[in-house]
């Protein structure tokens, strides 16, 4: 699977939050101003032809829902990303974190707890 688009990924947080989905319902939770709504059709489709949603049908019309947990996508890309941009080093990814971020202490505190934790 390729990576989403930025549009691709917009419409897939929203289905996430949701669950399931009409279009129209989809264009509501955009904020203003709000994308045309055979644009996101054309979206959904797409996703639904790459496997990652999928639907229901009533008559003409049609309910989508996430094939594609979330946590799936983003550990997905989350990989990718600490291979392409870390040398593959989660400790390297935590640094930069750490260094970039300007975690205040209760922040590191917590990763630290769910380190010892695994």
């Amino acid at each position: 699977m390729d990576r989403l688009t930025k549009k691709e990924e917009e419409v897939m947080k929203i289905l996430w939050n949701l669950k399931k989905a009409f279009v129209k319902d989809i264009v509501a939770e955009f904020a203003d101003p709000k994308p045309p709504y055979n644009t996101i059709s054309s979206l959904v489709r797409i996703l639904q032809e790459k496997g990652i949603v999928g639907f229901k049908q009533y008559g003409n019309t049609y309910e989508y829902f996430p094939l594609l947990s979330k946590k799936d996508y983003r550990k997905r890309y989350m990989k990718e990303i600490i291979t392409d941009y870390f040398d593959n080093s989660f400790s390297k990814a935590v640094a930069s974190f750490i260094e970039e971020e300007q975690l205040d202490q209760k922040e590191i505190d917590e990763i630290l707890k769910l380190i010892k934790s695994k």
